[in-house]
């Protein structure tokens, strides 16, 4: 099977051929303006011979003398030789030839128009006579008195025209060859860059390609931006749009500054560093991103930046850890209240019967007091539930967290998703934070909804945070622990209290020695 033309080898065939015509043509088009303007050249300088003959005195002498013949042949030879005519014909007003360069004809009738020249004119034509076809000129020749006496024409046969064109046919055939190797080299240049570029395929092969390609790229789940060497977007496909929030109609051939990305993938985007798996913030989404430069041959061509949507999966990750936290929580109380029940089984055999009661139902009034308190204070319910898991979680780890009194949500001032992911989380930092400190290990939390606002506020009485630290708590990836995938908790409380219009802060506690994280969040009107 026969090896199909590339891109770059049908254009450069079409090339040649355009530029052959092209040449062709101009060449063609030369030699008829040529020959039109040797032909005008020619009817200008037979006129002029022919007036200066006529308007010479000595002609019209000799044409008043017997044998005009005798004076005018040897002139009219000498100035056909001098101007490079063909003939010069010097006839009386009948048309009886007086002078001709074959003198066998002399005495004969001028064969041509002459109506014009008689009437005192100018007669220019282009006549087939005794010497073949010429261009002719033919004008009156007038006495002292102004009487016509005679009649001059000199003319200059289309032979010897077309033989000087053909003088200049060697210079012009040598242009046109310097202009079709000129044309040719550009097109094989043009053609092999154009090689390069293509990498030899042909056009079915491209279009091919970019059907496959761009379908590939639409459909695939995964965000892709490639950005090129001057740090312009070259391509975002729909995912990519859709996780960083570009509208479907922002060009996407331009600076990425221009798309109004999110900052942390801007800063990514901007910094051209490698890096995998990289969390990065866009809006209410954990994005997971991957960026890498991409060459060919050896060229840098700019990078690549793939991302993946990781905030469900986080979301489902922290439900996960909540819920393994809490089973560890009711394994540990299932033993505590096994050991509590033989405490008070055997107090009961010991005959003690008022110290078991006493001893039982002061540990059922302390998990009581908790959940009314709670689910008094918080008539959210999921709101209620995440703080009751986390108060099992923290006695697991021998923490204390407490709800504070002026506790109070009635309803759903805020969606109740965003309420979850900023109570929760400043709760597990809280956690965290008091989890390797000494005794006492407290926590409280305040959740109160106000006229315009609702208030979050939790206490602990970890190790406290350094002016540095504090003003660095809420940016992504800080961390005062070690570890993947931390420092990002507190960086969504942030997302959340900007995306409403609130404020977040970290202040000293300065009755425990902690820290004090407060967020702000407006209730949307």
């Amino acid at each position: 099977m026969s090896r199909r033309w590339s891109i770059a080898g049908q254009l450069f065939a079409l090339q040649v051929l355009v530029v052959t015509l092209l040449v062709a043509s101009g060449t063609a088009g030369a030699f008829l303006l040529a020959r039109r303007d040797a032909r005008h050249a020619a009817i200008e300088e037979v006129t002029g011979v022919a007036q200066a003959i006529a308007r010479s005195p000595a002609t019209a002498a000799a044409l008043d003398a017997p044998d005009p013949s005798a004076v005018l042949q040897p002139y009219a030879e000498a100035t056909r030789t001098a101007t490079g005519t063909d003939f010069i014909v010097v006839m009386a007003p009948d048309r009886t030839r007086y002078t001709h360069p074959r003198p066998e004809l002399i005495g004969q009738k001028f064969a041509g128009s002459i109506a014009g020249a008689l009437a005192g004119g100018t007669v220019v034509e282009q006549y087939r006579g005794s010497l073949g076809e010429s261009v002719r000129t033919v004008v009156p020749v007038r006495a002292g008195d102004g009487r016509i006496v005679g009649l001059v024409s000199v003319g200059i046969t289309t032979d010897s025209i077309n033989r000087g064109l053909l003088r200049q046919m060697p210079a012009v055939a040598a242009a046109t060859a310097v202009a079709l190797l000129l044309a040719a080299a550009g097109a094989w240049l043009l053609s092999r860059r154009l090689r390069r570029q293509t990498h030899g395929l042909g056009p079915a092969e491209m279009t091919r390609m970019y059907e496959y390609y761009d379908a590939v790229l639409h459909s695939v789940r995964e965000g892709l931006v490639v950005v090129d060497r001057d740090g312009k977007v070259a391509l975002i496909n729909d995912e990519g749009r859709r996780l960083l929030g570009v509208p479907e109609d922002a060009p996407a051939d331009g600076p990425a500054a221009a798309l109004d990305l999110p900052p942390e993938a801007a800063e990514l985007i901007a910094s051209r560093r490698s890096t995998v798996d990289e969390p990065v913030l866009a809006g209410d989404r954990v994005l997971v991103a991957s960026q890498r430069e991409t060459r060919f041959e050896g060229r840098a061509l700019g990078t690549v930046l793939t991302l993946r949507d990781h905030t469900e999966l986080r979301a489902l990750t922290g439900e996960l850890d909540s819920v393994r936290g809490l089973t560890q929580a009711l394994q540990a109380q299932a033993h505590e209240a096994a050991n509590r029940l033989h405490t008070v089984l055997t107090m009961v055999e010991l005959g003690r019967t008022d110290d078991a009661i006493r001893l039982a139902t002061e540990e059922l009034a302390l998990a009581q007091e908790l959940t009314d308190q709670v689910v008094g204070a918080l008539h959210e319910p999921a709101l209620a539930a995440l703080l009751l898991g986390k108060s099992a979680q923290a006695s697991e780890r021998g923490v204390e967290l407490t709800v504070d009194d002026d506790s109070r949500v009635d309803g759903e001032p805020v969606p109740v998703r965003d309420l979850l992911t900023v109570v929760g989380n400043l709760v597990d930092n809280a956690l965290e934070a008091v989890a390797d400190a000494g005794p006492p290990r407290r926590v409280r939390v305040l959740v109160r909804q106000e006229d315009t606002e609702v208030l979050v506020k939790v206490t602990d009485t970890g190790p406290g945070l350094t002016p540095d630290q504090a003003a660095a708590a809420f940016r992504r990836g800080w961390t005062t622990k070690h570890g993947e995938g931390r420092g990002v908790g507190l960086s969504l409380v942030r997302q959340v209290a900007e995306r409403y219009g609130g404020s977040y802060a970290v202040t000293p506690a300065a009755a425990t020695g902690g820290a004090v994280l407060t967020v702000r969040l407006p209730v949307p009107s």
